[in-house]
């Protein structure tokens, strides 16, 4: 493995520098990784909007961030649902209705694990619905902020991107037949990421390299993700492997040092370095190929631009 360009201890948020006059746009910051990260921006000065589903726990957390940091934070809440296009879309226009700039947009919100399938409104299966097509719609329309400010798009992927089919089901991307939790959500995390590198590629033939995009993952963090969706049997399983996971704090690493650190390389993938990518210093590890499959990106990117009916202004 090469050595870690951030040398032994990898990054941290020690890098960040004031982030005065900076704004970030955050989604799923009630808890986990996506709560530290804010927490993290907050107290380097910068504004954060957050987008959550639950107005009541956007609230408590407000509050809580203002009891840790001060009352002088520069932080807004916008409710909005990622397995419900419409209100994407209507968060998306409060957005770009309400902020002059976006210096970054971290997609961190994820379900995992759901363990029958179920469909969105929108009638996609739940976490490819949430993770991939949410996500999908949101970045295409805040990219004008984003591309105003020169701003960053940043997807939080997860190592479960490889291990599951390698490819996208596109002949079942509901999985109707042979459903898995693991099957579903590891396809609709390598979407996420897929989508990432084939946007960037698309910026370079537009010439618009000003506009970065990054894909990054947690490694194995303490969050509540598995709990808020996961079925008991592995609630019972990420139980067991608590002695070998991180705090949330660290799995807020990668997706800040994505959103922050100058001069990074897009066609990387971030995360922590030690086994099996779970913990360890933060930077750039290997992704499998299958990521990076320039044919099913396209067919994907392509794909997404008709179930959702939404096209990226490139």
């Amino acid at each position: 493995m090469s050595p870690n360009q951030f040398g032994k201890n990898g990054w941290t948020p020690h890098r960040i520098g004031n982030l005065k006059g900076k704004i970030f746009v955050v989604t799923g910051t009630t808890s986990g990784t996506g709560f530290e990260a804010t927490k993290i921006l907050l107290s380097k000065g910068a504004k954060v909007v957050m987008l959550n589903r639950n107005p009541k726990k956007a609230i408590e957390t407000v509050n809580a961030l203002q009891i840790e940091i001060g009352d002088h934070i520069d932080v807004v809440h916008i409710t909005m649902d990622l397995s419900i296009q419409a209100s994407v879309k209507k968060a998306a226009n409060e957005v770009l209705n309400t902020i002059s700039k976006i210096d970054a947009l971290i997609c961190n919100a994820v379900i995992a694990q759901v363990p029958n399938q179920t469909l969105t409104v929108d009638g996609w299966e739940s976490q490819m619905g949430i993770n991939y097509f949410g996500n999908w719609t949101l970045q295409a329309l805040l990219f004008p902020l984003i591309e105003k400010s020169k701003g960053r798009i940043v997807t939080v992927g997860s190592m479960g991107y490889d291990m599951g089919i390698k490819t996208i089901k596109f002949d079942d991307l509901n999985w109707d037949n042979d459903y898995t939790p693991n099957h579903a959500y590891s396809q609709s995390k390598l979407a996420q990421i897929m989508s990432i590198y084939e946007l960037q590629d698309r910026l370079m033939e537009a010439g618009k390299t000003d506009v970065k995009a990054y894909a990054c993952h947690p490694g194995a963090s303490r969050t509540n993700l598995i709990k808020t969706s996961g079925s008991l049997m592995m609630r019972f399983l990420f139980y067991l492997m608590t002695p070998l996971t991180q705090s949330a704090k660290k799995g807020a690493y990668p997706q800040l040092m994505c959103a922050t650190e100058e001069d990074l390389d897009e066609k990387g993938f971030y995360g922590p370095t030690g086994r099996n990518n779970w913990t360890g210093p933060v930077g750039a590890h290997k992704i499998e190929p299958h990521a990076k499959d320039i044919a099913v990106a396209k067919r994907l990117w392509e794909l997404s631009e008709k179930e959702t009916g939404v096209v990226w202004n490139i």
